[in-house]
């Protein structure tokens, strides 16, 4: 099937590493041209190399949670390349914690990045995207269901999803598609961090494959490539979406 994804240009911030290189890979695999941004100079430069170079790919040191990374990001895009056709919004997660215990330096960071950031992206997107233009959100599956001891995630993500679907119905008389992806268990550096906290990572791996229908964690390539689809042109019809990418771990109908 083709995507329709040549030579069309991609804004991905987290590009460096996990769920939105992962992403971009799939991208770059199917002809896109991609900015990626990270904080990390070495890790989003080796990340472009990887996608083709130049000709194909930038890197940009940035930090979602500068109020000039939206417009330092859409700029460099159209200024490479000549044109923005979309953008995937993807951050780290935020630090784990129980609700009684996040201190408000945390939260007011988290929110910064998480939350804010992404709505400044967002928001400078739509005053450059053109009909066919979509804006993509890497959110989680706390959207839908609270993760134990995720307590910002648990907070932050289901408000950007909702700002994500009130944007989809703004934007879509303008032919602009908005949607979110809510991976789960998908085998990144990130959930790898999380298994880890109760000191036997295999025993909760082990737990968690047990309870997704599919009995294991998703593969970085297999988020890419709903990802990939879902920016592209063969989506046309869907926005307002909110896209579990979980082995079918959400039991909600």
């Amino acid at each position: 099937m083709d995507l329709g994804l040549k030579d069309r240009v991609y804004v991905v911030t987290g590009g460096g590493r996990g769920l939105g290189l992962a992403a971009a890979r799939e991208l770059a695999a199917e002809g896109a041209k991609v900015v990626l941004s990270g904080r990390t100079g070495a890790t989003v430069d080796a990340a472009a190399a990887e996608l083709g170079g130049p000709e194909r790919a930038l890197g940009v040191v940035a930090d979602n949670a500068d109020p000039a990374t939206a417009e330092l990001l859409l700029a460099t895009a159209r200024t490479r390349f000549g044109t923005v056709d979309g953008v995937l919004i993807s951050v780290g997660g935020p630090p784990p914690g129980a609700a009684a215990d996040v201190a408000d330096a945390q939260w007011q960071a988290a929110f910064e990045s998480v939350f804010l950031g992404a709505v400044r992206l967002a928001r400078a997107a739509v005053g450059c995207l053109g009909e066919g233009g979509v804006i993509g959100f890497v959110l989680s599956g706390s959207v839908r269901e609270p993760i134990p001891g995720l307590a910002v995630s648990n907070g932050l993500r289901p408000g950007l999803a909702g700002f994500a679907k009130t944007l989809a119905a703004e934007v879509g008389p303008r032919g602009i598609r908005v949607v979110g992806l809510l991976p789960s268990r998908i085998d990144t550096d990130r959930v790898r961090e999380l298994d880890a906290l109760g000191g036997d990572p295999e025993a909760a791996r082990a737990r968690h494959s047990a309870a997704i229908p599919l009995r294991r964690y998703g593969t970085p390539a297999e988020f890419g490539r709903a990802a990939a689809f879902l920016l592209s042109p063969a989506a046309s019809y869907l926005t307002g979406l909110m896209l579990p990418v979980d082995g079918g771990a959400q039991q909600a109908l």
